[in-house]
Protein backbone atom coordinates (compact mmCIF):
# COMPACT_ATOMS: atom_id res chain seq x y z
CA UNK A 1 0.00 0.00 0.00
CA UNK A 2 1.36 3.45 -1.26
CA UNK A 3 1.26 6.53 0.90
CA UNK A 4 -0.15 8.28 -1.75
CA UNK A 5 -0.84 7.43 -5.30
CA UNK A 6 -1.25 9.84 -8.15
CA UNK A 7 -4.40 9.02 -10.37
CA UNK A 8 -3.91 9.53 -13.96
CA UNK A 9 -6.29 7.57 -16.13
CA UNK A 10 -9.35 10.01 -16.34
CA UNK A 11 -11.97 7.26 -16.23
CA UNK A 12 -10.18 6.31 -12.20
CA UNK A 13 -10.08 9.75 -11.77
CA UNK A 14 -13.67 9.72 -12.56
CA UNK A 15 -14.52 6.81 -10.16
CA UNK A 16 -12.44 8.15 -7.44
CA UNK A 17 -14.30 11.40 -7.58
CA UNK A 18 -17.55 9.40 -6.58
CA UNK A 19 -18.81 10.77 -2.75
CA UNK A 20 -19.62 6.87 -1.77
CA UNK A 21 -16.39 5.87 -3.15
CA UNK A 22 -14.40 8.44 -2.09
CA UNK A 23 -16.19 7.18 1.45
CA UNK A 24 -14.66 3.47 0.76
CA UNK A 25 -11.39 4.23 0.09
CA UNK A 26 -11.19 5.85 2.84
CA UNK A 27 -12.78 3.46 4.92
CA UNK A 28 -10.21 1.02 3.00
CA UNK A 29 -7.04 2.33 4.29
CA UNK A 30 -7.44 -0.98 6.41
CA UNK A 31 -8.65 -3.99 4.97
CA UNK A 32 -12.43 -4.96 4.96
CA UNK A 33 -15.49 -7.25 2.90
CA UNK A 34 -18.11 -5.78 1.25
CA UNK A 35 -20.11 -6.52 4.75
CA UNK A 36 -18.12 -4.75 6.75
CA UNK A 37 -17.90 -1.86 4.66
CA UNK A 38 -21.76 -1.68 4.45
CA UNK A 39 -22.17 -1.20 8.02
CA UNK A 40 -19.83 1.86 8.00
CA UNK A 41 -21.21 3.85 5.29
CA UNK A 42 -24.97 2.70 5.44
CA UNK A 43 -25.42 1.42 2.40
CA UNK A 44 -26.86 -1.90 1.25
CA UNK A 45 -24.25 -4.92 1.15
CA UNK A 46 -25.27 -5.57 -2.96
CA UNK A 47 -24.51 -1.29 -3.61
CA UNK A 48 -20.94 -1.62 -1.51
CA UNK A 49 -20.22 -4.84 -4.04
CA UNK A 50 -21.09 -2.44 -6.91
CA UNK A 51 -18.77 0.07 -6.33
CA UNK A 52 -15.97 -2.25 -4.91
CA UNK A 53 -16.25 -4.06 -8.24
CA UNK A 54 -15.77 -0.13 -10.20
CA UNK A 55 -13.05 0.72 -8.13
CA UNK A 56 -11.48 -2.20 -8.47
CA UNK A 57 -11.66 -2.26 -12.33
CA UNK A 58 -9.78 0.71 -12.22
CA UNK A 59 -6.92 -0.49 -10.21
CA UNK A 60 -7.67 1.70 -6.74
CA UNK A 61 -8.36 -1.26 -4.56
CA UNK A 62 -6.78 -4.47 -4.31
CA UNK A 63 -7.66 -8.24 -3.49
CA UNK A 64 -6.17 -8.91 0.32
CA UNK A 65 -7.69 -12.43 0.49
CA UNK A 66 -10.56 -14.84 0.08
CA UNK A 67 -12.22 -16.68 2.88
CA UNK A 68 -15.05 -19.20 3.82
CA UNK A 69 -18.40 -18.00 5.49
CA UNK A 70 -20.52 -21.34 5.02
CA UNK A 71 -21.47 -21.59 1.68
CA UNK A 72 -20.35 -17.79 0.40
CA UNK A 73 -16.99 -17.02 -0.10
CA UNK A 74 -16.09 -13.47 1.16
CA UNK A 75 -13.31 -10.91 -0.25
CA UNK A 76 -11.52 -8.95 1.47
CA UNK A 77 -9.78 -6.18 -0.33
CA UNK A 78 -7.96 -3.00 0.72
CA UNK A 79 -7.39 0.73 -1.13
CA UNK A 80 -3.92 0.96 -3.11
CA UNK A 81 -2.81 4.17 -1.27
CA UNK A 82 -4.02 5.81 1.85
CA UNK A 83 -4.44 8.62 -0.41
CA UNK A 84 -4.86 9.92 -3.53
CA UNK A 85 -3.89 13.12 -6.23
CA UNK A 86 -5.39 13.54 -9.48
CA UNK A 87 -2.69 14.25 -11.87
CA UNK A 88 -3.11 16.97 -14.56
CA UNK A 89 -2.52 13.82 -17.48
CA UNK A 90 -6.25 13.10 -16.65
CA UNK A 91 -7.11 16.31 -18.17
CA UNK A 92 -4.35 16.23 -20.45
CA UNK A 93 -5.95 18.05 -23.14
CA UNK A 94 -6.15 21.00 -20.85
CA UNK A 95 -2.81 20.40 -18.65
CA UNK A 96 -1.36 23.69 -17.93
CA UNK A 97 1.99 23.52 -19.84
CA UNK A 98 4.51 25.63 -18.00
CA UNK A 99 6.37 26.06 -21.33
CA UNK A 100 3.51 28.75 -22.00
CA UNK A 101 4.39 31.35 -19.52
CA UNK A 102 7.43 33.41 -19.30
CA UNK A 103 6.79 35.17 -16.38
CA UNK A 104 8.21 33.54 -12.83
CA UNK A 105 6.44 35.79 -10.60
CA UNK A 106 3.15 34.48 -12.32
CA UNK A 107 0.93 32.58 -10.01
CA UNK A 108 -0.55 30.43 -13.04
CA UNK A 109 3.06 29.53 -13.56
CA UNK A 110 3.47 28.57 -10.32
CA UNK A 111 0.84 26.54 -10.57
CA UNK A 112 1.77 24.77 -14.08
CA UNK A 113 4.91 23.90 -12.31
CA UNK A 114 2.54 22.57 -9.20
CA UNK A 115 0.95 20.35 -11.71
CA UNK A 116 4.32 18.67 -13.58
CA UNK A 117 5.59 17.55 -10.46
CA UNK A 118 2.49 15.61 -9.45
CA UNK A 119 2.67 14.32 -12.71
CA UNK A 120 6.52 13.65 -12.90
CA UNK A 121 6.74 12.88 -9.40
CA UNK A 122 3.74 10.14 -9.34
CA UNK A 123 5.21 8.34 -12.01
CA UNK A 124 8.18 8.03 -10.51
CA UNK A 125 6.75 6.91 -7.31
CA UNK A 126 4.82 4.52 -9.49
CA UNK A 127 8.11 3.04 -11.17
CA UNK A 128 10.10 2.76 -8.07
CA UNK A 129 6.99 1.03 -6.04
CA UNK A 130 7.22 -1.32 -9.00
CA UNK A 131 11.05 -2.03 -9.04
CA UNK A 132 10.68 -2.27 -5.28
CA UNK A 133 13.10 0.81 -4.86
CA UNK A 134 13.06 3.96 -2.94
CA UNK A 135 12.90 6.95 -4.97
CA UNK A 136 15.60 9.58 -3.75
CA UNK A 137 13.58 13.14 -3.52
CA UNK A 138 14.33 16.34 -0.83
CA UNK A 139 12.05 18.62 -0.04
CA UNK A 140 11.99 22.14 2.22
CA UNK A 141 8.38 23.43 3.75
CA UNK A 142 8.38 26.26 5.57
CA UNK A 143 6.97 29.96 6.62
CA UNK A 144 8.54 33.18 6.22
CA UNK A 145 6.98 36.79 7.41
CA UNK A 146 8.15 39.77 5.42
CA UNK A 147 7.35 43.36 6.79
CA UNK A 148 7.23 44.90 3.49
CA UNK A 149 6.96 44.10 -0.17
CA UNK A 150 10.22 45.02 -0.76
CA UNK A 151 11.84 42.88 1.39
CA UNK A 152 10.23 40.29 -0.34
CA UNK A 153 11.43 41.13 -3.58
CA UNK A 154 14.76 41.19 -2.19
CA UNK A 155 14.72 37.94 -0.45
CA UNK A 156 13.50 36.60 -3.93
CA UNK A 157 16.33 37.76 -5.95
CA UNK A 158 18.70 36.73 -2.88
CA UNK A 159 17.34 33.39 -3.27
CA UNK A 160 17.65 33.13 -6.66
CA UNK A 161 21.31 33.91 -6.93
CA UNK A 162 21.91 31.69 -3.76
CA UNK A 163 20.22 28.75 -5.91
CA UNK A 164 22.14 29.94 -9.24
CA UNK A 165 25.37 29.17 -7.53
CA UNK A 166 24.97 26.19 -5.79
CA UNK A 167 23.20 24.24 -9.62
CA UNK A 168 26.67 25.69 -10.71
CA UNK A 169 28.47 24.16 -8.48
CA UNK A 170 26.71 20.79 -8.47
CA UNK A 171 25.19 20.17 -12.05
CA UNK A 172 27.34 18.06 -14.13
CA UNK A 173 27.04 19.37 -17.37
CA UNK A 174 30.31 17.99 -18.77
CA UNK A 175 31.83 18.28 -22.23
CA UNK A 176 30.13 14.87 -23.68
CA UNK A 177 26.58 16.42 -22.49
CA UNK A 178 27.55 19.49 -23.68
CA UNK A 179 28.61 18.66 -27.24
CA UNK A 180 25.54 16.55 -27.62
CA UNK A 181 23.02 18.84 -26.34
CA UNK A 182 21.14 19.51 -22.81
CA UNK A 183 18.84 16.35 -23.49
CA UNK A 184 21.75 14.00 -24.59
CA UNK A 185 21.16 10.22 -23.37
CA UNK A 186 22.78 7.56 -24.39
CA UNK A 187 20.77 4.32 -25.79
CA UNK A 188 19.91 2.95 -22.36
CA UNK A 189 18.07 6.14 -21.49
CA UNK A 190 20.80 7.33 -19.19
CA UNK A 191 22.90 11.21 -19.30
CA UNK A 192 26.09 10.90 -21.49
CA UNK A 193 27.81 11.72 -18.34
CA UNK A 194 26.09 9.16 -16.45
CA UNK A 195 24.71 11.01 -14.07
CA UNK A 196 21.13 11.20 -13.48
CA UNK A 197 19.17 14.82 -14.14
CA UNK A 198 16.78 16.27 -11.60
CA UNK A 199 13.88 18.43 -11.05
CA UNK A 200 14.72 21.51 -9.50
CA UNK A 201 12.02 23.84 -8.39
CA UNK A 202 11.88 26.65 -5.40
CA UNK A 203 8.55 28.83 -5.17
CA UNK A 204 7.27 30.98 -2.99
CA UNK A 205 3.80 32.17 -2.49
CA UNK A 206 1.10 34.17 0.38
CA UNK A 207 0.05 31.31 3.27
CA UNK A 208 -3.45 30.91 3.17
CA UNK A 209 -5.27 33.71 6.07
CA UNK A 210 -7.16 31.50 8.79
CA UNK A 211 -10.55 32.11 8.73
CA UNK A 212 -11.68 34.27 11.72
CA UNK A 213 -14.63 33.19 13.54
CA UNK A 214 -17.01 36.10 13.39
CA UNK A 215 -18.30 35.42 16.93
CA UNK A 216 -14.64 35.24 18.02
CA UNK A 217 -13.68 38.35 16.28
CA UNK A 218 -16.33 40.75 17.84
CA UNK A 219 -15.68 39.61 21.48
CA UNK A 220 -11.92 39.81 20.71
CA UNK A 221 -13.36 43.40 19.50
CA UNK A 222 -14.81 44.19 22.72
CA UNK A 223 -12.24 42.77 25.17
Amino acid sequence: MLDIEVIEDPAAAEASLDPIRTRILQELAQPGSATQLAAKVGLPRQKVNYHLKALERHGLVELVEERRKGNVTERVLQATAASYLISPVALASVAPDPHRFSDHFSAFWLLALAGRMVQEVGKLIAGAAAARQKLATFAIDGEITFRTAADRAAFAEELGVAVTRLVDKYHDGGTAAASAGPDATSSGGTPARGGRKHRLVVALHPVLKTPINPLTAKEQDND
